[in-house]
């Protein structure tokens, strides 16, 4: 656990409350303050782990790269790009990616792919090798393979700040169990440096912070 941020990610206060903010034009109605706008940990697992404590091995700045897988209409994603330098964004519904596309207008590090995140062959002409971290947050059976297929983008000292939700794997299943089944499968490419149930931002997510393997 820790209290760092990233470089461009602050704790400020919003109508008397702290709460953590990034510099942007804003995406999803939240309170702003000038420049920075609130990054509620409520509508975002990312920002739920740095809420927390998390080490998500994230350092900020305009070299730091990063592939964003489901990023839906840009709520995590906008804020990630906000602090950091290049920044992928892999959404597979069209819909939400017409609001992606407008939160990228403000945001010229970041780079809105409709693409599916299960099939990285289909947008790896376009991300560059090596990047920094890989977040993901895609609701869909499967994710600990969703991870596994997109660890040939991360350098190898890089982060996996993945966010499961149990329910999308088996809603009739405690999901305590299929935290389990999701840590042994990623074992097969990363080592586990960091987990954190995401309560009581997110019921019934793990949040996990691992590096890549080497090989």
């Amino acid at each position: 656990m820790t209290d760092a941020l990233p470089d461009g990610v602050e704790r400020r206060r919003f109508d008397g409350a702290e709460r953590l903010a990034t510099r942007g034009e804003p995406v999803y109605g939240e309170p702003t303050d000038r420049e920075w706008r609130a990054w509620n940990p409520d509508r975002s697992k990312l920002g739920a782990m740095l809420e927390l404590g998390m080490d998500v091995g994230l350092a900020g700045g305009d070299e730091e790269t990063v592939l964003y897988l489901g990023a839906a209409s840009g709520t995590t994603v906008s804020h990630v790009a906000d602090f950091a330098g290049p920044t992928y964004a892999v959404e597979f519904a069209a819909r939400p990616t017409r609001d992606l596309l407008s939160a990228a207008e403000s945001r010229p590090r970041l780079f809105p792919l409709l693409a599916d995140a299960r099939k990285p062959e289909t947008y790896a002409h376009v991300v560059e090798a090596d990047v920094d971290a890989v977040v993901q947050d895609v609701a869909t059976r499967g994710q600990a393979r969703v991870a596994l297929e997109n660890r040939r983008f991360l350098a190898d000292d890089g982060r996996l700040l993945l966010a499961v939700k149990a329910r999308s794997e088996d809603v009739t299943r405690d999901p305590e169990d299929v935290f389990a089944d999701v840590r042994e499968e990623l074992a097969e490419g990363y080592e586990i440096l960091e987990q954190e149930r995401l309560e009581p931002h997110h019921a019934d997510h793990l949040g996990i912070v691992a590096r890549p393997l080497e090989g």
